[in-house]
C-alpha cells in the first residue's frame, strides 16, 4: 500500500519543509542530518532558507506542490512554528494540499489536537530503535489511537534496520494505517557514526547500507499496508520528478530541461551589444551583471561561426540555490 502522502511524493509533488533542527529525545546513530541542519533553529523549504512566510509559499508555488512533508529535527519540539506553517499552507492552497509530519516522539493528546486543527493530515511515528518489539502497552500504542481520535491518519515510518513483526501487528489491530520502511542509508551526516556501528555501503552504491534487506522484505514486505521505499527510487524518481516540476515552472524560453530535471543554457562574457548587432531575438538570451545567458545551441553556433570568441554550456539544478552540476567550455 502507498499512502496519499507517498503518492504525491512519488510524483515529485511534495515540498519538504524543515522546521527545526533540534531533537532532544536521543541521538540516533543513523540520523541523516548534515551539520548545516543539525541543532539549528533555521527553517528550509526544500533548499531555500526561509526568511519569512512568503519564502515558504513562493517555494511551494515554484514547484507546483501538491502537498508538504514536515520534518526536522523534531517538529513537535517547535509546535507553535509547525502549526503556523500548517495553517499558512492550508490557507494558501486549501484542504487538498496534503500534509504529513515525521516525528520521533509521541507528543500526547494536546499536540495531536493542535496539529489536527492546524491542518495536519497524516502523522508518521518513528519509535526509538531500542523499543522495537516492546511497543504494545506503552505510550506508542496509545498515541496511535489518540491521533486517530483527533482526526489524524497515524502511521509508522521506520528505517530498514531489521525486520520487526510488531509493526505489522499494529496494522492488523487497526492502530496504525500503514508502515513505511525506508531502505537503510548512509549519508554525509551519519557516515562516521554508521561505520562505528559496523555498517558499510553496498558495493557500487552511493547511499544504501549493506545489510540484510531480503530478511526485512521476507518478514514485512508482503503485508498489504507496508511499503518499502528504496534509496534508488528516492534518488531516481522522487527527487528527479520534484526537480522536473520546478524546472517546468522556472525555465526561461531558452532553457532546456534534461531527463534529470536540470536546466541547460549557454553563458558568455561577450558584450551584450553583439547580440543586438547579430539580431538575436530577445527571448533567446538575457543580460546579467557581468555576462549573458543564452540558448546553449545558439551560443555553440555563434562560436562555431566566429561571431563570438568563447563561452560555456551550464547545467544546473532548478532549485533556489541554483547549484551548478556541470560546465562545458566552448571555444
Amino acid at each position: 500500500m502507498i499512502s496519499k502522502g507517498c503518492e504525491q511524493c512519488a510524483k515529485g509533488g511534495k515540498m519538504v519543509l524543515f522546521v527545526y533542527g533540534y531533537c532532544d529525545q536521543r541521538d540516533c546513530f543513523y540520523c541523516p542530518l548534515g551539520e548545516s541542519r543539525k541543532n539549528v533553529t533555521d527553517v528550509y523549504a526544500n533548499e531555500r532558507l526561509v526568511e519569512d512566510d512568503e519564502d515558504v509559499l513562493t517555494e511551494a508555488h515554484r514547484m507546483d506542490a501538491l502537498g508538504t512533508s514536515i520534518t526536522g529535527g523534531e517538529p513537535q519540539e517547535a509546535l507553535e512554528r509547525t502549526c503556523h506553517y500548517l495553517e499558512l499552507l492550508k490557507d494558501e492552497f486549501g484542504e487538498d494540499h496534503h500534509t504529513h509530519l515525521y516525528t520521533g516522539i509521541t507528543g500526547g493528546r494536546e499536540n495531536m489536537r493542535r496539529l489536527s486543527e492546524a491542518g495536519l493530515d497524516e502523522i508518521r511515528f518513528h519509535p526509538p530503535l531500542e523499543q522495537w518489539g516492546d511497543l504494545h502497552g506503552t505510550e506508542w500504542e496509545d498515541i496511535l489511537y489518540i491521533a486517530r481520535e483527533e482526526g489524524l491518519t497515524p502511521a509508522f515510518e521506520i528505517p530498514g534496520i531489521r525486520p520487526e513483526p510488531e509493526f505489522l501487528e499494529f496494522l492488523d489491530e487497526g492502530a496504525a494505517e500503514f508502515c513505511n520502511i525506508n531502505e537503510f542509508e548512509m549519508s554525509h551526516g551519519n557516515f562516521r557514526r554508521m561505520q562505528a556501528e559496523g555498517y558499510e555501503l553496498k558495493e557500487d552504491h552511493m547511499s544504501a547500507v549493506d545489510n540484510d534487506r531480503e530478511s526485512i522484505l521476507d518478514v514485512m514486505g508482503d503485508h498489504e499496508r507496508t511499503y518499502f521505499c528504496t534509496s534508488v527510487f528516492k534518488d531516481a524518481a522522487q527527487h528527479r520528478r520534484r526537480l522536473k516540476r520546478a524546472a517546468r515552472n522556472v525555465r526561461r524560453e531558452f532553457d532546456d530541461i534534461t531527463d534529470d530535471g536540470t536546466l541547460v543554457y549557454g553563458k558568455t562574457r561577450a558584450d551584450p551589444s553583439r547580440f543586438v548587432d547579430l539580431g538575436v531575438p530577445e527571448e533567446f538570451y538575457t543580460v546579467k551583471t557581468n555576462h549573458v545567458e543564452v540558448a546553449w545551441w545558439l551560443l555553440e553556433e555563434m562560436i562555431d561561426e566566429g561571431d563570438l570568441e568563447d563561452g560555456e554550456i551550464v547545467e544546473q539544478y532548478p532549485t533556489y540555490d541554483g547549484q551548478v552540476v556541470e560546465r562545458t567550455p566552448l571555444a
